[in-house]
């Protein structure tokens, strides 16, 4: 019975121990695991101003993309444009040259031509397409002379032999005139 008393006095005894040892254990453990975290916190706060860096600069390119896509949809429609009223002068001085070639006689397809014209002059205007200005003298960026007209002042335009125009301001066919000396 003694015996067993003192086996119970060490089974007790190394069972504190052990709890000692263990919470000695635990105690290492939430030192060292506030530390880990703390280092944890710190790499994950660096790995976020990182992403957060990307992200931005993410955005920022995507930005530039649209701004460009965009400058470059507005370039082409405008190409296109600029191609499209190119094409269409030519029916304009037709349409011109009939009404010349009619003469002074009033009939109902004259009247019709002139009609035609009128329209499409309107539907050139909506786009921006007008003619170059002829009135106020030879301008070499919007005029192409081809000739010497004897009877105009010098650098007036005497005869205009076909209408020039312009898209929003650029030149889109120069005005083939004849220049006074």
């Amino acid at each position: 019975m003694a015996n067993e008393h003192n086996e119970q006095a060490q089974d007790i005894q190394n069972e504190q121990q052990a709890e000692q040892t263990q919470a000695e254990g635990v105690e290492q453990a939430n030192e060292l695991s506030v530390e880990d975290l703390q280092a944890h916190i710190t790499q994950l706060e660096e790995s976020l101003k990182l992403e957060k860096a990307r992200t931005a600069n993410a955005v920022y390119e995507a930005q530039k993309s649209v701004e460009r896509i965009q400058r470059e949809s507005e370039k082409h429609k405008d190409t296109v444009l600029e191609k499209f009223a190119k094409e269409l002068l030519d029916s304009v001085d037709n349409l011109e040259r009939a009404i010349q070639a009619a003469g002074a006689e009033e009939t109902p397809v004259l009247e019709g031509v002139k009609l035609t014209l009128k329209s499409l002059l309107i539907t050139l205007e909506k786009f921006g397409v007008v003619e170059a200005d002829t009135q106020n003298g030879f301008n070499a960026d919007l005029h192409q002379a081809v000739g010497i007209d004897p009877n105009a002042k010098a650098n007036e335009i005497g005869t205009v032999l076909q209408k020039g125009y312009t898209l929003n301001g650029r030149l889109l066919r120069p005005a083939m005139v004849m220049v006074g000396q």
